[in-house]
């Protein structure tokens, strides 16, 4: 007989468990509490038809390098990544823009007297890039399979993204790129452990670009379904589950929930020293949301940033670091760090002809609903691309309680499942040995608050399963 498995909740890690336990044999059942699975992986045609708007994530480095996705090769399934002309911008007042490409030589290049540097940070990881994926998507604490390339990225990791600028960088564009890909992070520049999100973020677009997926985040998850109905799985929505009485039994169940919900469940005892540590977990700064359908393309002061699929909006790095800082101490910034993606510089498709689609948030405090912010968010658009305020057509604000109150995974708007830092930054969300355990037998948790965190890319769901089948004493196929 068949060992039985249930999946609640079909994030991409969700999903990623539940095809990694059903192509090991498993019959995996996933609950969905939404009407369409993906969480926040998830699109939507929000301007009416012939729109695509992403709901959550919307540009994704670890997605096409995700070694789960890769080895499924999801594009059986019609996932098709698409690669914008320049991988990032990041516009300043003064100067032109920096620009990050696929090309290290060409980034390297454009950045003249800090293209040396740039190199020597990024190089190194760029050439290790198979081995060294594997080795940062997954628990830190184990032993690595490729010693040498997380000895290399290591050594660039520990230090504060702000520092790392100033040391090796002379130029506002370098370290603006830099900086800005740190603040993906959600932590201030000044922090210890952001050179490795600055590096990181920085090798992902040279060794695999930072894609969109054709017609929407929502493909993402579509593949993962088709995927685990290919072998034998199933998906059911409209089913929320806050009892696990009503899952049982089953051989394992695999929770794709932050802490707050892992709490909130009945029918689970889990051991005292795992819940007061789930009590204890920290949600990070928020996320607040502004969609805007625009009557033709951003008019960025730079026109070389409209063929970005991701722009950093900040200013210098003294500028995101207060921002940042200001944010995580409970106060809305003046000026807010703001990731933008402009999708349809690699897919056309996500707005109908003379039109663009343009999505955005910025850094807030956690929970700040405020609606200054949304106006804020406009505002730092301006500043870099005069005359933007006039093409809006249409705009909808996501505070963070909109973002929790269609994914309840983004507690008080926090996407990442729980804060990065201290601790929380290797111990995820206790520690222990095997992160995804629960102290409950046969049940594990594989969301964002589980090693490596937040993301489409599906690696917790993946190590979760690899944990449950080894309860099972299974060997994966």
């Amino acid at each position: 007989m068949r060992a039985t498995a249930v999946v609640v909740g079909s994030g991409p890690n969700g999903l990623g468990a539940a095809v990694e336990l059903a192509r090991a044999g498993l019959d995996v059942t996933v609950h969905e509490a939404a009407a369409v699975p993906g969480g926040a992986a998830r699109s939507t045609d929000l301007f009416g038809p012939g729109t695509v708007v992403d709901l959550g994530s919307a540009v994704h480095p670890f997605g096409v390098a995700s070694p789960l996705f890769r080895r499924l090769g999801l594009e059986r399934h019609g996932l098709e990544w698409l690669h914008p002309p320049v991988v990032a911008a990041h516009p300043l007042d003064d100067g032109p823009a920096g620009l990050l490409h696929r090309s290290l030589e060409r980034t390297a290049a454009e950045l003249g007297p800090d293209g040396r540097a740039w190199s020597l940070l990024h190089g190194g990881v760029v050439r290790r890039w198979e081995e060294t994926v594997p080795a940062v998507l997954g628990p830190l604490v184990r032993r690595p399979e490729h010693p040498a390339a997380l000895a290399a990225f290591g050594l660039r990791a520990p230090w504060p993204a702000a520092a790392t600028a100033r040391a090796l960088f002379r130029t506002e564009q370098a370290r603006g790129l830099f900086v800005g890909s740190a603040a993906h992070a959600v932590l201030p520049p000044s922090h210890p452990l952001t050179s490795a999100f600055g590096t990181l973020f920085g090798a992902a677009a040279h060794a695999t670009g930072w894609p969109v997926a054709r017609g929407g985040t929502q493909a993402i998850a579509d593949a993962l379904v088709a995927e685990l109905e290919e072998h034998g799985g199933r998906v059911v929505v409209d089913s929320p589950v806050t009892d696990l009485a009503r899952v049982r039994p089953a051989d394992v169940v695999l929770l794709d929930l932050t802490p707050r919900q892992v709490l909130a469940l009945r029918g689970l005892d889990l051991p005292g020293r795992y819940r007061r540590a789930l009590a204890r977990w920290r949600y990070g700064t928020a996320s607040y949301k502004v969609d805007l359908l625009l009557d033709g393309p951003v008019p960025w002061r730079d026109p070389r940033v409209g063929r970005a699929g991701t722009v950093h909006v900040g200013g210098t790095p003294a500028e995101i670091g207060a921002a940042e800082s200001q944010a995580r101490a409970g106060r809305l910034p003046e000026r807010p760090f703001v990731l933008v993606a402009q999708q349809g510089a690699a897919d056309p498709s996500r707005a109908p002809a003379g039109r663009e689609v343009l999505w955005a948030y910025a850094h807030v405090p956690h929970g700040c609903d405020d609606p200054r912010a949304g106006d804020r968010v406009l505002a730092q658009l301006e500043r870099f691309a005069p005359g933007v305020r006039d093409r809006v057509l249409e705009r909808v604000d996501t505070p963070p309680a909109g973002l929790e109150a269609w994914n309840p995974n983004l507690v008080g708007g926090d996407i990442g499942g729980g804060a990065l830092d201290g601790l929380q930054q290797v111990f995820r969300p206790a520690v222990q040995a095997d992160p995804y355990a629960t102290g409950v037998p046969g049940v594990y948790l594989c969301s964002s608050s589980t090693p490596p965190g937040g993301g489409v890319h599906g690696m917790a769901g993946y190590h979760a399963a690899r944990s449950a089948l080894a309860g099972l004493r299974r060997t994966p196929g």
